[in-house]
């Protein structure tokens, strides 16, 4: 390996279960190209991440590969991830997007062996995208916001007293809530520490900027109504 090669993570994914397996060449196919890529642009792969049977709909926040490439970025500093290709990572131009922009604001480096430039370039495409996302956001944010009020008013005026909605269960803990559930792959739920880990990954931690506590995410949790107070 050349001196001063720069430490990068190569990510894998395959949609169909037909194509996984020890006879299969898709994730063979994939590394293959990561690797020859790698060696001819000064890079050390470090460690691989396969997402297999994962549709590239999916958004990366539901894939446990992608989950556990992101904690390991979070962990040892690593700020590159290398994919054969930009469908690889996701096929669906809002999931890339917004996926990309996850990646972006923790400081990664997405880069296809196929189109290098891919990420790094904005493009009609991305641009149109880009103003949709934030449109359909505050579209849906203010139709909430008038569907609750109109709620409210209705269920006021046959009681004859104002009724105040409920505190929004902040951002967090509904992500929380989201990583308790059963893993699809091995039936079971992440630990509390785990989804801390987690969450800091997805850019929820304390107001100071701390990862989680166990205990604060137990707290989430029962705020959100899946876990019971002891």
């Amino acid at each position: 390996m050349p001196r001063n090669a720069v430490q990068a993570f190569a990510y894998l994914r395959t949609s169909s279960a037909t194509n996984v397996g020890t006879d299969k060449d898709s994730n063979k196919r994939q590394l293959a190209a990561i690797r020859s890529y790698a060696d001819a642009n000064n890079f050390e792969i470090i460690d691989t991440f396969y997402d297999a049977a994962v549709s590239g709909t999916d958004p990366i926040e539901q894939r446990a590969g992608m989950m556990d490439l992101l904690e390991a970025v979070l962990i040892n500093g690593v700020r590159t991830i290398l994919i054969e290709s930009p469908d690889r990572f996701a096929r669906d131009a809002v999931v890339q997007e917004l996926g990309h922009r996850l990646l972006k604001d923790r400081g990664v480096d997405l880069i296809p062996t196929t189109a290098p430039d891919y990420f790094t370039t904005d493009t009609p495409t991305t641009e149109l995208v880009r103003t949709i996302l934030g449109a359909v956001g505050a579209f849906d944010r203010r139709q909430t916001v008038d569907k609750l009020k109109a709620a409210r008013d209705r269920k006021s005026t046959a009681i004859g007293r104002r009724v105040e909605g409920r505190k929004p269960v902040p951002d967090d803990a509904v992500q929380a809530k989201r990583l308790y559930r059963k893993s699809p792959k091995t039936g079971k739920r992440r630990s509390l520490r785990q989804i801390a880990g987690q969450l800091a990954v997805l850019g929820h931690n304390t107001p100071n900027g701390q990862t989680y506590n166990p205990n604060s995410v137990r707290q989430m949790l029962v705020r959100a109504g899946v876990y019971q107070s002891r």
